[in-house]
């Protein structure tokens, strides 16, 4: 889930000084669209056995203005020119998961016992391989740690077939990684990954250039090392479950197969002597006010005192008129009853599940349909459920091969990150991850929360959700960058919440083609609805309010062109979803709630539980009654389901609240003093 990069550069090439600098800028910025929470930068000299290590809790291009970094290059270029050393560096933008990037042996490159990695993913069973392996030292929080320390045991162990004993190490990993990992001892590189988040750049003579992302190659051949290389020099892939060694000696990747018996640089007369400089960016020096990521460790049992001030008015709100079909109740925008106490929601309902036909879909995929060797669908991947199931039948069924794209906009959680990689590790799917200014999202977030507090109005909440609208957006950048046109989704037709623009006074469109689409003058009245509010209300006028208009944008009016939804071909069923998610991929649920929906985002149980609480339904309502409407449950089930699925989810409320900075008391008193409707 962030970006790694590395500059390999031999001494008789001919690149220029500049051209070393511009390529080791720009291939740093790039990456930085993977993660801005933290960075950190590696230079090597081989001949003096020197690494520079510069790494702190800034984004990249911060730290590349630093007097630390802009040294270490100096030195390595003064080395490079005087054609004595090769220029080596490799380096890493971070976007946070484990382990708080205030603590600078949290951020990478992970440096331990004498060794370095840089590593893009997440490890999902980093405590089971800690507690396998009680001989290794646990010295981190960092799930990178132990893809480090399980590396060097290979390599002490087992230096006449090292081959073995690397893919040994790496096969115990869960989850995804793509790594360089640095050996001083034996003065080689290891390149890996077991997703295919990993492209280089090299003629195994002069250069050797890796990203995360092919894109990056792409425009560093236009620009940088336009006229530079030879013709027909090939971006390359490192495939799924493959690895490289690289020698900096001679600038040569070597593939590792089952056995490597010409590593000889292991013994022991010749093991280098490195040393480490490691310099420290805090970020006082650069005036950051920084958000820690809280560990998920909140628990009712241990802040009773907290718990017991959710309200869950489930008496009173059961004494509410529904509709006799479906569930919904009479505080729902813009309802009706007929005689026979049936909404109009339910009388203007059109089934829209279908029998399974992937047969058809597979005719429209077809003319996308390219070589195995290359990637021609996207998924939009957010860790959610029906998005899992959505790469699985992409892959399984359908037979392409897909890029999982995922827009990670500040609130998707640890637990959706976690469930991610374990889905593309075990797929062998690149993950191509766009890392939003989280810090500057979850202060946009927070400004309108509290603009909202002043002035509670129900039809302003979607405002909470306006960042991740993106998703629309940096999907058809992605397109437009790797030449792939097709995207397929896992839109679920059953979340259509008609309420949220409902209490901004928009009537129910019945007949309208997708859940996101608004006609035109809906989006005409949804725009003159929060002017309004934004008038009487201008704590609203804050500095969010661009990223809002933007999100609008992309969300109703940019064109959305080869563009397919699994569930209009693939009837959706919750037992088949989950017992894939479950069982196949081992996926992990949320420790708040026993549904597996709405459980990858922090924003649903915050504003759900407004919703609930002042109006006495929520999204748990209009899921279900759609699911009775598509005949694929009781209403009698639905109502006992959603009577436990509304419970306050008291763990990721508190997370939510703890990520923006807001007093969980005063925020959830606030809310329980608004007039209910009922």
């Amino acid at each position: 889930m962030c970006g790694i990069f590395g500059v390999f550069i031999n001494p008789e090439s001919e690149f220029s000084e500049i051209d070393i600098r511009k390529l080791t800028t720009k291939l740093a910025f790039m990456s930085e669209s993977r993660g801005k929470d933290s960075s950190g930068l590696a230079f090597v000299d081989h001949l003096a056995k020197r690494v520079e290590v510069t790494k702190g809790d800034i984004r990249i291009r911060k730290l590349l203005a630093t007097s630390q970094v802009k040294s270490s290059l100096s030195d390595s270029l003064e080395q490079y020119k005087s054609n004595k050393c090769s220029f080596s560096v490799f380096g890493h933008a971070r976007l946070v998961t484990n382990g708080s990037q205030l603590q600078i042996e949290n951020n990478q490159p992970v440096i331990k016992d004498g060794n370095f990695l840089i590593h893009n993913g997440i490890i999902v069973n980093t405590d089971s391989l800690w507690q396998r392996h009680p001989e290794l030292d646990r010295k981190f929080k960092i799930d990178s740690e132990i893809i480090l320390s399980l590396l060097d045991k290979a390599i002490s162990q087992n230096p006449v077939d090292l081959g073995r004993a690397i893919k040994e190490a790496l096969s115990q990993l869960e989850g995804t990684y793509s790594i360089l990992a640095f050996f001083p001892r034996i003065d080689k590189y290891l390149l890996a990954t077991n997703n295919g988040s990993l492209y280089y750049l090299s003629d195994n003579k002069n250069y050797l250039i890796f990203g995360s992302e092919a894109y990056y190659l792409q425009e560093l051949t236009s620009t940088v090392l336009r006229g530079k290389l030879p013709d027909g020099a090939l971006i390359s892939k490192v495939k799924p479950n493959q690895a490289f060694w690289f020698d900096p000696s001679k600038m040569k990747l070597e593939e590792i197969g089952i056995r490597i018996s010409e590593i000889e640089n292991s013994k022991s007369d010749k093991i280098l002597s490195f040393s480490v400089d490691i310099f420290s960016v805090k970020n006082p020096k650069f005036g950051n006010e920084i958000i820690i990521e809280p560990e998920i460790n909140f628990n009712r049992n241990r802040e009773k005192h907290l718990y017991d001030l959710l309200e869950n008015q489930t008496e009173r709100i059961q004494k509410l008129k529904r509709c006799t079909r479906c569930i919904l109740p009479e505080t729902f925008p813009f309802i009706s009853f007929d005689q026979e106490g049936v909404c109009n929601y339910c009388r203007n309902y059109k089934p829209k599940s279908k029998p399974k036909n992937l047969d058809d879909l597979r005719q429209l995929v077809e003319p996308y349909r390219k070589n195995l060797s290359r990637a021609d669908c996207i998924v939009p991947f957010s860790g959610g459920r029906d998005s899992t199931f959505a790469l699985h039948v992409v892959k399984q069924e359908l037979g392409l091969n897909p890029i999982a794209f995922t827009y990670d906009w500040g609130m998707v959680t640890d637990l959706a990150r976690r469930n991610i990689s374990r889905v593309c590790g075990k797929f062998g799917v690149e993950n191509v991850v766009v890392a939003a200014d989280i810090h500057w999202k979850r202060q946009n977030i927070r400004k309108n929360v509290e603009a909202w507090l002043r002035n509670p109005v129900l039809g302003m909440i979607p405002l909470f959700m306006a960042g991740d609208k993106y998703f629309f957006y940096y999907t058809d950048r992605l397109k437009k960058q790797t030449g792939i046109d097709l995207n397929i989704w896992g839109v679920n037709h059953l979340e259509n919440t008609d309420f949220k623009v409902g209490f901004a006074g928009l009537k129910p469109e019945f007949d309208k083609e997708r859940i996101f689409s608004l006609s035109l003058l809906n989006q005409l009245k949804l725009f003159g609805f929060i002017g309004k509010e934004v008038i009487s209300n201008t704590s609203y006028l804050n500095q969010s309010v661009i990223d809002s208009l933007g999100s609008f944008a992309v969300r109703y009016i940019a064109p959305k062109r080869d563009y397919f939804q699994l569930f209009d071909y693939y009837p959706w069923d919750e037992d088949e979803v989950n017992d894939l998610i479950l069982t196949e991929y081992n996926w992990e649920k949320s420790p708040d709630t026993s549904s597996t929906w709405r459980i990858g985002d922090g924003t649903a149980g915050f504003y759900n539980y407004i919703y609930h609480t002042v109006a006495g339904f929520s999204e748990v309502d209009t899921f279900r009654s759609n699911q009775i409407r598509e005949g694929m449950i009781t209403r009698k089930n639905a109502l006992k389901m959603t009577e436990i699925e509304n419970n306050p989810r008291y763990e990721t409320i508190r997370w939510y609240l703890e990520i923006l900075g807001m007093n969980f008391e005063q925020v959830i008193l606030k809310i329980n003093g608004i007039p209910k409707l009922y």
